[in-house]
């Protein structure tokens, strides 16, 4: 099962992938995380990247499919891919469908995480962690059992990241859909998309998605 996660920052793409993982042994493919692994291990196509990051300028489409296909190559037929943060452009979506072709792979389904902006914002701009131990906190949905001390190890030190607020969630949910209207039409046409409320619980979240791959590509399209 070959699928491609969508959704904004914060939307909870990471913890579902992370959860597809752990349950049904799927491999995610992060353009972000493959970038850096690749800098970080120095080969060739690592040189490649960093130079070009450390230049400023955008890693071409030609060296990021290079890292796709490099990694597919590591992995067995039976293993089940999750793509996130890729395809984001129609051209992209194109070169995917080679690569996939070239690993005797299909697409099975595009999966969409749904938000609402607003309680998205909300998410985001309150959530914090323990400086010590790392352990996630919320202002209003998970704060700690006594204020003001981190449940797991005790500090009472805790950080928020820079860009957790409003404007800057506002601004990424902006481009997020700027970057995914070019390439959902496509995949619609070829009925491979399903919605899913990305605001539920997490299980419910992952439960959806586990209706959604289990009913299989070929029923889920017949069916509509």
């Amino acid at each position: 099962m070959n699928i491609i996660l969508l959704g904004p920052p914060g939307a909870g793409k990471g913890t579902q992938a992370t959860k597809l993982q752990a349950e049904r042994g799927m491999v995610q493919l992060s353009t972000g995380d493959m970038l850096r692994e690749a800098r970080k291990a120095q080969t060739p196509l690592g040189q490649q990247v960093a130079a070009v990051m450390d230049s400023g300028a955008l890693v071409s489409d030609e060296i990021v499919s290079a890292l796709i296909d490099e990694k597919l190559s590591t992995l067995v037929p039976a293993q089940g891919v999750i793509f996130d943060g890729y395809p984001r452009t129609a051209a992209q979506a194109a070169s995917l469908d080679d690569l996939l072709g070239q690993h005797h792979r299909t697409l099975d389904y595009v999966i969409e995480l749904v938000v609402d902006e607003d309680a998205l914002v909300e998410r985001i701009v309150g959530r914090y962690s323990c400086a010590k131990c790392g352990t996630n906190y919320h202002d209003h949905f998970n704060m700690p059992k006594v204020a003001g001390v981190c449940d797991v190890c005790g500090s009472t030190e805790f950080k928020r990241r820079a860009d957790d607020n409003a404007d800057t969630v506002r601004t990424r949910m902006a481009e997020y859909r700027a970057k995914t209207s070019p390439i959902l039409p496509i995949y619609e046409a070829r009925g491979l998309v399903r919605h899913v409320d990305g605001m539920a619980a997490i299980d419910a979240v992952s439960g959806a998605i586990d209706r959604i791959l289990d009913i299989g590509p070929n029923e889920g399209r017949a069916s509509g």
